[in-house]
């Protein structure tokens, strides 16, 4: 569904959704219409999330499969390449897809607001800081296993994770371009062409990683350089269809010095989005990284790494979900629709407990095969076996409250948000994690179980926090953004406040 298909440049609520915003809430009141609106909004939220699901699952695969070939190389090189993985998520990919996060908030609510022309300076404001803060996450990179073995971890898995990141280093460029990309489309709900590009990326990639890895010999190093060709492909594709695509034509008119104009409109929901994102990314990262401090560390960090990796391959389903979210919020939010976005968080919390489900009993009847995708080491596919109903466990919480993050994120809330996983995983989960691992011996088992704690503490503030809002008043709070944006570049958009914000219709927005 590619939303930017049939945009028109008019004026924020035109006639059209004035008469959709002031029955907001009296439709809701008519139990006639309930049902029918959730129909409605489910079948628009599937078809979204559909794609994103894809596109999540598909771009994510990148690193899982470079992380397969090293593992049929030997348990050294499954550890290297999954710790060197670990390591570049913490200190460059997590905090690039963070920060990026935030096009969804400005984009989208602009996007709702039918101000298309800020979409493309969001976009730009945010790629100029992610390739300047690509710089120094570089150099942190280049000195991987410096780092590594200063933190006791072994020093033969240190040595070989530090290989991979180096020859990696340009792929942390492309990841935030990339990202920028996504979220510019996924928020004017184009989503096919991201699906496309990344189906074609994938394919890319396992050739490219067969050729270099075994065919020429390259082993770890060649994974590292198949991960670059395929991250700067991808966002060839994708600068290629938002400069020649009528998608995109009213939403992007090329380069402006507006983008170098207002930096803090972006950084100020940038940064509390890449703390409340890495703040939970870290959380995990850290738990394959205190796996090396185990009595058996190969065994315990391939089996933890795998167990991630495996994780965050099902998490991505939750993205897309919450990525779906995420943009129906905002969209009805810059819109001044509250009711129809309060509407899609129910909708999504529905389907995002049924895909928990789902997904929680295919990992459980799966334990025992799983463990050979990455491994031939019998006693690895015996250990991740064990392991695996407490990662179906995981699954369920975490896709949960991906979803309810969505939604966060489409409303703005990346600084709550960044308090709740601050609470929920470094005073909660690592403690649990550390006491259970190390003091009362249960190991990697121990480590995931601190995790568990973790979300259900994060599960039950975002549904506190979610049930207490006023959804009135987050739609004043999308328009004013919005006019700030557009102040910002030296434009009035009175219009955004017309008459469905009075006073006497809406008194919760005064």
């Amino acid at each position: 569904m590619e939303g930017g298909e049939n945009l028109a440049p008019e004026s924020a609520y035109g006639d059209n959704n004035k008469n959709i915003h002031v029955a907001g809430s009296e439709a809701c009141q008519q139990g006639c219409c309930c049902g029918l609106d959730a129909i409605g909004e489910a079948k628009r939220q599937l078809g979204l999330a559909g794609p994103l699901i894809v596109v999540s699952i598909l771009q994510n695969s990148i690193q899982l499969i470079s992380v397969m070939f090293n593992g049929h190389l030997g348990e050294l090189s499954l550890s290297s390449a999954s710790l060197a993985t670990s390591f570049a998520s913490v200190t460059g990919f997590s905090v690039l897809l963070g920060m990026a996060s935030a096009l969804e908030t400005l984009c989208g609510q602009a996007y709702g607001a039918k101000q298309y022309h800020l979409l493309g300076i969001h976009m730009q404001r945010a790629v100029l800081t992610l390739l300047t803060i690509s710089i120094p996450l570089s150099v942190i990179w280049f000195c991987t296993s410096t780092i590594l073995i200063s933190l006791h971890q072994d020093h033969e898995i240190s040595t070989g994770a530090g290989t991979f990141n180096r020859w990696m280093i340009p792929s942390l460029f492309a990841f935030g371009l990339l990202q920028c990309l996504n979220r510019f489309l996924q928020t004017q709900n184009i989503v096919f062409p991201m699906m496309i590009s990344s189906g074609v990326t994938a394919l890319l990639h396992t050739i490219v990683c067969w050729l270099l890895v075994y065919k020429f010999g390259l082993g770890i190093r060649g994974a590292a350089l198949a991960n670059n060709i395929s991250y700067w492909f991808n966002v060839f594709l994708l600068a290629i269809y938002v400069k020649f695509s009528g998608a995109c034509r009213h939403s992007w008119a090329g380069f402006s010095k507006d983008a170098f104009h207002d930096f803090f409109s972006f950084m100020r929901l940038a940064i509390p989005s890449a703390v409340m994102i890495c703040f939970e990314y870290w959380s995990f990262e850290m738990i394959v990284l205190l796996s090396g401090l185990l009595k058996n560390p190969k065994l315990e960090t391939s089996v933890l790494s795998i167990s991630v990796n495996t994780m965050w391959m099902v998490y991505m389903v939750s993205v897309g979900l919450g990525g779906a979210i995420s943009s129906r919020v905002s969209n009805e939010l810059g819109a001044g629709q509250p009711q129809r976005a309060r509407l899609a968080l129910v909708v999504a919390i529905v389907v995002a407990l049924s895909e928990g489900v789902f997904v929680g009993i295919v990992t459980i009847l799966a334990r025992h095969v799983w463990g050979k995708l990455f491994s031939n080491e019998k006693e690895v596919i015996r250990y991740v076996a064990k392991i695996m109903p407490l990662l179906a466990l995981s699954d369920f919480l975490d896709g949960f409250q991906c979803v309810l993050s969505g939604a966060a994120r489409g409303c703005g809330w990346q600084k709550l948000c960044a308090f709740i996983n601050l609470g929920a995983y470094y005073v909660v989960a690592i403690p649990s994690a550390v006491l259970l691992a190390f003091f009362f011996q249960i190991g990697a088992m121990g480590l995931w179980i601190g995790i568990i704690c973790g979300l259900s503490v994060q599960v039950i503030a975002l549904i506190t926090l979610i049930a207490c809002t006023n959804w009135d008043n987050e739609a004043m709070k999308a328009v004013r953004r919005v006019q700030e944006a557009g102040r910002g570049i030296g434009i009035e958009t009175e219009s955004l406040l017309s008459e469905e914000f009075n006073a006497d219709q809406h008194p919760a927005l005064t």
